[in-house]
């Protein structure tokens, strides 16, 4: 279970995002994380992925910490250009966890297909994509990884309907049997409709 327990966060330790705050999540649970903008929602989810360290309580996963385990999760960030290579073609952006980790090469034909890129775009580089066709290789790499945790910052803001639904029916049928999501974002109806619950961020706090 990824767990957060009492824990106080943020980007400067006078002046936390997020206080005392506690959330847990089950493998094969998807958990809506919704508030408006600047209360803390992508703090929150930097700090369950070990990428910030609460000032005081703790972030658990499956009972160790988030640096113990970081092979077991993976996040997609709102911004795909901040997070890729610019130099790296697709193919090495949606497989460069693997090769870290050294893990066997992922199919990359599957991948694509399920989160709807195209082969002949695998050759480009991310000056020649848009920010929906990166972002749905953001998803690809992070499924990759084989995570049992699974953090998405705002993973549609950036794609259209069709898409949306695509990489929203890729989660929720693969979720049950893989892995845990924490799914953050600001549409409702898309929380409404794949969500097991829904934790909302607002004044400091996490209200599930």
């Amino acid at each position: 279970m990824l767990i957060a327990d009492a824990v106080t966060t943020g980007y400067h330790p006078d002046t936390p995002v997020l206080r005392d705050i506690g959330l847990r999540i089950a493998p094969g649970e998807i958990v809506g994380v919704t508030g408006d903008s600047g209360s803390g929602k992508t703090t929150l989810a930097r700090t369950l992925a070990g990428l910030l360290t609460p000032s005081s309580g703790h972030v658990t996963v499956d009972g160790r910490s988030p640096r113990a385990a970081r092979g077991d999760i993976a996040m997609v960030f709102q911004n795909p250009r901040a997070a890729t290579n610019p130099h790296f073609t697709l193919a090495e952006i949606i497989t460069e966890p693997a090769k870290i980790r050294r893990l066997p090469p992922p199919d990359l034909a599957a991948l694509t297909a399920a989160v709807g890129l195209t082969p002949d775009l695998l050759d480009r580089r991310p000056h020649a994509l848009s920010d929906g066709q990166l972002q749905r290789a953001c998803v690809a790499r992070a499924l990759t990884q084989s995570p049992r945790y699974l953090i998405l910052d705002e993973p549609t803001a950036m794609l259209d309907a069709a898409t949306t639904a695509t990489i929203t029916h890729l989660i929720t049928t693969r979720a049950p049997d893989t892995f845990g999501v924490v799914l953050i974002t600001h549409d409702h109806a898309l929380l409404e409709a794949t969500c097991t619950r829904i934790a909302t961020v607002a004044e400091g706090t996490v209200n599930t």
